[in-house]
């Protein structure tokens, strides 16, 4: 059943802050007398406590598997600790090459989509959105985010691009929203990630918007959540700029990725529909329900299997850890990876920094002292974003590291992984320290 990921309710505002801790842990390894040596080979028996606990994951069953990848600047191949297999059911390794659904991972990618054509002046940063698609030209916003659908003022301000990237234009999100709007988006088929193709308790059998422009023309009847520019508030944003691509560039939204970033990033298994010869790849992604696991859209009948009804730049992408790392190694290298610029080393600095319109207040959302760049969440030195089902990636720029944490199961909040991760690296380093300082 096609559903929208809700990825950052489990990369919440602590979790992402609690990610720095592990990007600053790479300046302690790279301090190291072995730390960049560390880099070249297995690492698991110098990160004994992350290890053991990615083994305990998969070795009492809770995961299929779970694998951290990372890798310094440059270096041409992301290295790992933990793995497992494939699926619960069989026998088979994960390695760099599996595939996994990357939900919101794929936010960070449309977003510097976006990037590379606001920087060839096909975009405007603060352009308003009506500009592109018409039908967003005299938008409605809710009195009550809640309430009735005819309980409306008018928008104080048009919707920018700068909105879109950054998830304060006020739009709703199929599970954010509450009340008759998110009953709209559900008879709209206003959708975002898909799951299964199985009936999931508790969210309703949906039938997506037949394709991305029809998918923009329903969203546009409806109204916003938030006045333009006020609030920050997870919403579809990013895949409306899937929309914005497709008009401003000619192409469909899925080709353009595959041109201007996939292929010049040597980005070879990523895709909105996983190809039949690669399906034996896939990942299974479980369910948790009450400690119990259950196959929650098993690699062998995937719905990623199929073509997407509404290619979701917000939610949509399956990758590999390969992949993604090479998306983070071109980014870390401020737009060029292997000799060659994918984007302009200005549009990759724009495109990580803090974006969030000036009059937006933060206040008691997820990002409140923190900021949000072209589709991920940017903090100081540090820019990435997390899945719905569990995944999460980061590159920084003072440490030169990037990072990517793999698993699949859903809901992320089931398992305490990405605390429980923080904290055996910061027990693995202070180790080190220990070491260090005694020789």
């Amino acid at each position: 059943m096609p559903v929208h990921d809700i990825a950052s309710t489990a990369l919440s505002r602590r979790a992402l802050f609690r990610h720095s801790a592990l990007l600053a842990g790479g300046a302690a390894l790279a301090s190291l007398p072995f730390g960049r040596q560390l880099l070249a080979h297995d690492v698991a028996e110098n990160w004994p406590n992350v290890a053991a606990m990615a083994n305990r994951y998969v070795s009492e069953r809770k995961l299929a598997n779970l694998l951290l990848t990372f890798g310094w600047g440059q270096e041409d191949h992301a290295h790992t600790v933990g793995g497992g297999n494939l699926s619960l059911a069989k026998p088979g390794a994960v390695d760099e090459n599996s595939l996994y659904r990357i939900y919101s991972m794929s936010k960070p990618i449309t977003g510097m989509a976006t990037m590379i054509l606001i920087d060839e002046g096909k975009l405007g940063l603060d352009q308003p959105v009506a500009e592109i698609l018409p039908a967003f030209r005299d938008m409605r916003v809710l009195v009550d985010p809640a309430g009735s659908l005819d309980d409306t003022v008018p928008a104080n301000l048009p919707i920018t691009i700068r909105q879109l990237l950054t998830h304060t234009a006020g739009l709703g999100y199929q599970i954010i929203s509450k009340g008759p709007l998110q009953a709209a988006y559900n008879e709209q088929g206003l959708v975002g990630g898909r799951v299964s193709r199985m009936p999931i308790p508790g969210f309703p059998v949906v039938t997506p918007a037949p394709g991305l422009a029809a998918w923009a023309d329903r969203l546009a009847e409806l109204p916003l959540m938030y006045q333009p520019a006020t609030k920050w508030s997870y919403s579809c944003s990013i895949d409306l700029l899937g929309r914005v691509i497709e008009v401003v560039s000619g192409m469909e939204f899925e080709a353009f990725l595959k041109q201007r970033i996939f292929d010049p990033c040597g980005m070879t298994s990523t895709w909105m529909q996983v190809p039949a010869s690669e399906a034996h790849r896939l990942t299974d992604n479980i369910g948790v329900l009450g400690g119990n696991v259950f196959p929650l859209d098993p690699a062998a009948n995937s719905i990623y299997l199929d073509a997407p009804e509404v290619p979701a730049g917000g939610g949509g992408l399956v990758s590999s850890p390969r992949d993604y790392d090479r998306f983070l190694r071109m980014l870390l290298g401020y737009g060029r990876i292997d000799g060659k610029f994918v984007m302009s080393e200005e549009a990759v600095r724009v495109g990580v920094s803090d974006l969030i319109p000036a009059t937006v207040d933060l206040t008691g959302s997820w990002l409140e002292g923190e900021g949000h760049g072209a589709g991920g969440r940017s903090k100081g030195a540090t820019f990435g974003w997390g899945g719905a089902a569990g995944t999460l990636a980061s590159v920084d720029f003072e440490l030169n590291l990037r990072s990517c944490l793999w698993t699949q199961y859903m809901p992320s909040e089931a398992y305490p992984i990405r605390d429980e991760f923080i904290a055996a690296m910061d027990a693995d380093l202070a180790a080190m320290r220990a070491k260090k300082k005694a020789a």
